[in-house]
Formats: structure tokens, C-alpha cells, sequence
């Protein structure tokens, strides 16, 4: 194992220290937890969106901390659900007084410490509603998972529901509004490698020179098929068909696609994907109103990527648009 680490042990205490000097301007750490929260708060009586998961999928989730997106967001170890006491500082450094909207990718542990985490803040008298993100058409069960996982359209949701939050809408119709664009996302990735968890310290699973996983999972989980190398137009063209099925796109329909690698593909192999995406998009007779093309939600140096479809409407469409200034995703808004 290569890693530019110290130690195992402090990993993401030492990443979370990193992301507040790397960009002061937008993240505070909340004191002795692993919560970064809003350098600058939105304005009280305004819903607060919470976001997290384990370390590992960076920039995702810390990175969407700041003005139109997060409001805080709760990191745990590697691949390992945040507990509920972080959740729950988390939370509370989100509530303006209107509410909190968590926002959880549809994992055992996570869903089960988030649940914990909102009684206890019912509990201090916060606010809270959930949206659970399962955009990954990979799978309908995982060893992580009941039901589908939740994976880069998680990153949607954040940008979307916090556009929402900041134009002032109640807890129950932001809540809404996330909930219409997961039953309106799907995603799903491939890898070229695996990737290695520091405590662990080998990989997850083997690949051969010439081989590819379909359908894997962000925490390093192998994929659905194995398969030979494809092009990148072959692969493109197979992540595309499956989401435009799952999703019933028809042509003349609106929408919005995420190329996101997965931790060690290249922008320019990323470009090459997309170039394709566009063609198949024009194909299939899809409006392509926006891509989102880079690192959004990885698999530590897994090399791969995934593909996301989005289905606008109106107000999706203009809440994509709207205003973001985080470390990790800016939008100059109009």
C-alpha cells in the first residue's frame, strides 16, 4: 500500500483539518466532532440540509458545505457510517430555527445512525425530515444495503433540495423537492481497478490487465458482471441505455448527466465519455441541459466512473441552475 498518510488512525482527522485550511472562506470544523459546517451560516428561519457518510469519497461530503448546498456535513472513518452523537452535532450546527433536512445514501449503517441521530434532536426540540438517496440501479440488494445503494446522484439532491432551503421554502416542501429528484435519478459506475482502504491495506478485490467491473459500489464493492476492457464510446453507450430504461426517458425530455470519476480517471478520459454522452443524448432525442463532469463522489484511487441521469422539470431545471458556492461545486446562478 502507497498512501500519503501518518497513520491509519488519524486519517480523517487530519483531512477534515486539511479541508478548513485549504478553504477557511467557506468551512469551520465544529469543536471535538467530525462535523464541517458553514464558514458563513444561511440566515435563521431558514431549513438547514446535513449530509455525510463514511470517509473515502471525497469531495463528497465536505465539499458541498457552503452557500446553495449543505449547510454542514458529518464525516466518519473510512467507508464507515459516521456515529449518531456526530450526526447529531451535525444537526445542531445546521438548525436555524426552520428545520433540518438530512440527506442519507440509502446504507444500513448510515440510515440506521441518522435515525438515531433525529431523536435525539426531536428529543432537544429540532426539527427533522429525511431524504434517502438510492440512485444506483446496480443492485437491488448489497451486503451494505436493503433495497438500492445511494451514489454520485446523491450530489443532485444536495444542489437541488439546498437551492430549495435557500430561496426559503418550509421543511416539508424542500423535503419534497429532494424526493422528486430521487425518484427522478439513476446512476451507475464501473471500475478499471479497485481501490485500497487504509486499514486494511490491499485491494478490495483483483482486476486483470484486460478486465472491467460493472455496477460497483463506492465503498470498493465489486460490481454486478465482470467483463472485457470496453471503449469508452462502448462503455458510455451501456451506462447510458440502462439509465435511460430505468428512468423511461422519452425524446423531447430535459436532462442532466454527472460524469464523476471515481477517484483516479483522468478529466481526460472523463471528456472523452462525455463527448459520447452528448451523441447519445441527441441520438436518443434528450435535451442535455447541463453536465456536471469531474470528481464528485468517489472510491478513495479507484480508477472508473460513473454516469448519472437526472429528468428536469421546470423548477428541477432552474434549481440546478440557481446560485452554489462551495469548495467542491460552483454555480454562478441566473
Amino acid at each position: 500500500m502507497k498512501k500519503i498518510i501518518d497513520a491509519v488512525e488519524t486519517v480523517v482527522d487530519q483531512a477534515l483539518d486539511g479541508m478548513v485550511v485549504a478553504y477557511p472562506e467557506y468551512l469551520v470544523r465544529v469543536a471535538q466532532t467530525s462535523v464541517l459546517a458553514r464558514a458563513n451560516p444561511k440566515e435563521a428561519g431558514k431549513v438547514g440540509i446535513v449530509s455525510g457518510g463514511g470517509s473515502g469519497h471525497e469531495p463528497a461530503h465536505g465539499g458541498y458545505v457552503g452557500f446553495g448546498m449543505l449547510d454542514a456535513a458529518v464525516a466518519g472513518e473510512v467507508f464507515t457510517s459516521p456515529t449518531p452523537d456526530q450526526v447529531y452535532a451535525g444537526i445542531k450546527a445546521a438548525d436555524h430555527g426552520a428545520g433540518v433536512l438530512l440527506v442519507v445514501k440509502n446504507y444500513t449503517g448510515d440510515v440506521m445512525n441518522f435515525d438515531i441521530a433525529r431523536e435525539l434532536a426531536d428529543a432537544d426540540g429540532i426539527r427533522t425530515e429525511v431524504v434517502l438517496v438510492n440512485d444506483d440501479v446496480a443492485v437491488q440488494d448489497s451486503l451494505y444495503t436493503t433495497g438500492r445503494r445511494g451514489i454520485a446522484g446523491t450530489v443532485f439532491v444536495h444542489k437541488i433540495a439546498g437551492a430549495a432551503a435557500e430561496e426559503g421554502l418550509d421543511l416539508a416542501s424542500v423535503k419534497a423537492v429532494g424526493d422528486a429528484v430521487v425518484a427522478n435519478v439513476a446512476s451507475m459506475g464501473f471500475a478499471l481497478t479497485s481501490c485500497t482502504v487504509p486499514a486494511n491495506g490491499k485491494p478490495t478485490f483483483e482486476l486483470g490487465d484486460q478486465e472491467m467491473e460493472m455496477g460497483i459500489g463506492i465503498h470498493g464493492e465489486p460490481g454486478i458482471e465482470r467483463v472485457p476492457m470496453m471503449s469508452a464510446k462502448d462503455v458510455t453507450a451501456r451506462l447510458f441505455h440502462r439509465l435511460v430504461d430505468e428512468l423511461s426517458l422519452t425524446s423531447g425530455e430535459p436532462i442532466a448527466a454527472m460524469v464523476n470519476s471515481m477517484g483516479a480517471t483522468p478529466q481526460l478520459e472523463l471528456a472523452i465519455m462525455t463527448a459520447h454522452l452528448g451523441q447519445l443524448a441527441r441520438d436518443g432525442g434528450l435535451v442535455l441541459e447541463r453536465v456536471l463532469m469531474g470528481e464528485f463522489m468517489t472510491s478513495l484511487e479507484m480508477a472508473g466512473a460513473s454516469l448519472t441521469l437526472l429528468r428536469l422539470d421546470e423548477e428541477r431545471a432552474r434549481q440546478l441552475r440557481a446560485r452554489a458556492d462551495t469548495p467542491a461545486l460552483r454555480i454562478v446562478g441566473h
